[in-house]
């Protein structure tokens, strides 16, 4: 399973039902990282050097810090989604094709509502 650091911008259910899913995931909070207003470009470097890929809402910066900064260990960016336990099980989904996070860009998105 993947080893992810979840941005504190990132709902905590999903984090609780990822780590029901078998991953290992750690937050800003028990990070000791919490409130402390990390510019993106350090919490990527953070996440590399403790070998996990970013866990984030903030799609727009991380995706060019995808292409800045190809070294990191993964980045997750996801659409946000009250739907906790579905978005967990599409991370889980996504993750489970890739055989390395290392470099890649994931993009989960929250499905369209019915019409």
């Amino acid at each position: 399973m993947a080893r992810i650091y979840a941005n504190e911008n990132f709902p905590r259910p999903v984090v609780i039902e990822l780590r029901q899913l078998g991953h290992d995931v750690l937050t800003t909070e028990e990070a000791g990282q919490a409130g402390r207003w990390i510019v993106d470009s350090e919490v990527l470097k953070f996440a590399a050097r403790e070998g996990r890929a970013v866990l984030t809402l903030n799609r727009r910066d991380f995706v060019r810090l995808h292409t800045s900064a190809p070294g990191h260990a993964g980045i997750i960016v996801c659409t946000e989604d009250l739907d906790f336990a579905g978005q967990a099980r599409r991370i889980d989904e996504a993750l489970r094709t890739l055989p390395s996070l290392a470099g890649q860009l994931v993009r989960v998105s929250r499905p369209p509502s019915p019409t």
